[in-house]
């Protein structure tokens, strides 16, 4: 099993808006190392840490569970999406997506501030400096640390 960062503004798509539709899919992904994250390196099952990010504070919110395959992401091809993608076709998809389902909630928010003080988890890639990919790998110390500051199981 691998585990995940993904990050979500939360005025957008919160920990609170996954646990309300319970399965949701990771759509508008456009870059494509993220892109590739979930296309290539995602399995059902793999374990995510739900980041709060663009937020007063940022942070990590609660844990979803990857809940599928691969698929095209499907906002490439409407063209009146924010995401569609004119040189995308069905044929030829460029844009990949996982499904996500809720697996829990942080009682409370686990701050940036708290990540990077702790000697732990400051090396994870959401820590360093001029990271801004939504989705990065967390080796598996940093998912089991930020879940223990949490108090989640």
């Amino acid at each position: 099993m691998q585990h995940w960062l993904i990050k979500s503004e939360p005025d957008v798509f919160s920990i609170d808006d996954l646990a309300r539709v319970k399965r949701e899919p990771w759509t508008g992904v456009r870059n494509y190392q993220a892109r590739n994250f979930m296309w290539r390196d995602m399995k059902p099952g793999d374990l995510a840490l739900f980041y709060h990010s663009n937020a007063k504070p940022p942070g990590i919110a609660g844990v979803a569970k990857v809940a599928g395959v691969p698929y095209p992401d499907a906002t490439q091809f409407d063209p009146k999406s924010e995401y569609f993608d004119a040189k995308a076709t069905k044929g030829n998809p460029r844009w990949w997506l996982v499904d996500f389902e809720f697996a829990g909630k942080f009682s409370e928010l686990l701050p940036l501030d708290i990540l990077k003080a702790d000697p732990v988890l400051s090396e994870m890639t959401v820590c360093q400096r001029g990271t801004r990919l939504s989705i990065t790998p967390v080796e598996a110390v940093h998912f089991k640390r930020a879940c223990k500051l949490a108090g989640f199981k």
